[in-house]
């Protein structure tokens, strides 16, 4: 038998114990609940591996038309948003930067553009940090020839392409997106989208249009003047 002073101790004891059990499921269930909410996040950070480079992981959005519409509202408002953000660009795949590897998955990844009877014209940009056994004419070569073979009628436009893939290795990983207006949009260049184009002329005087080359005519020298006057006075 146990006394009283020995039966009250031990069930002092089991209070204490309750409580600590209770204690650890609460905090359990709030790291649970805390990185449930993590997950869940609308826009979350991502440790990219580059330096200078930030990836933004979204819930419920699709990137090529978020970063679209940014770009499309900066255009038209030329009005500068950001200061520290020079490209935004949107990834809607990854896979391992090894050709075998790109080649299998952007077999599928391109159908929505390019798979028949879809089609448009297309370019493809390329980039690699962080990497030195990649080919750049390599991948180019291969990924153009998936999306030929997707439909037949896709043709490759350097100058003004309705789509353009763009390519992003990252050490070992590949990151894949298809987006529109890239030429419009300044190669999606958040300081470039925003200058008009009076600032360009201004920056590059000796760009002209085609138009404008063919309306410009080279002055006669002197001699040439001269000797363009005998020859007139000659048929005279």
């Amino acid at each position: 038998k146990f006394s009283d002073h020995e039966e009250r101790l031990s069930g002092s004891e089991r209070e204490e114990d309750e409580d600590d059990v209770e204690a650890a499921l609460k905090k359990e269930v709030g790291q649970i609940r805390a990185s449930t909410e993590q997950k869940l996040r609308r826009f979350q950070s991502v440790e990219s591996g580059a330096n200078n480079v930030v990836f933004i992981r979204t819930r419920g959005i699709e990137p090529e038309n978020l970063v679209h519409h940014i770009l499309k509202d900066m255009h038209a408002t030329k009005k500068k948003k950001t200061r520290v953000i020079l490209r935004m660009l949107p990834i809607s795949g990854t896979c391992k930067a090894f050709m075998e590897d790109m080649k299998k998955y952007t077999e599928t990844f391109f159908e929505p553009w390019f798979k028949a009877p879809n089609k448009g014209t297309f370019q493809i940009v390329y980039k690699a940090r962080n990497n030195s056994h990649m080919s750049r004419e390599e991948v180019i070569k291969e990924l153009a020839g998936i999306v030929g073979s997707l439909n037949p009628e896709n043709k490759v436009d350097l100058n003004n392409p309705q789509y353009t893939v763009v390519v992003e290795i990252i050490k070992n990983v590949c990151c894949l997106s298809v987006v529109r207006d890239y030429v419009l949009f300044r190669k999606y260049n958040l300081q470039e989208v925003v200058k008009s184009n009076k600032e360009d002329t201004q920056q590059n005087p000796s760009s002209l249009t085609e138009e404008q080359n063919s309306n410009v005519v080279k002055p006669e020298t002197k001699e040439e003047e001269k000797s363009s006057k005998e020859v007139n006075q000659e048929n005279k």
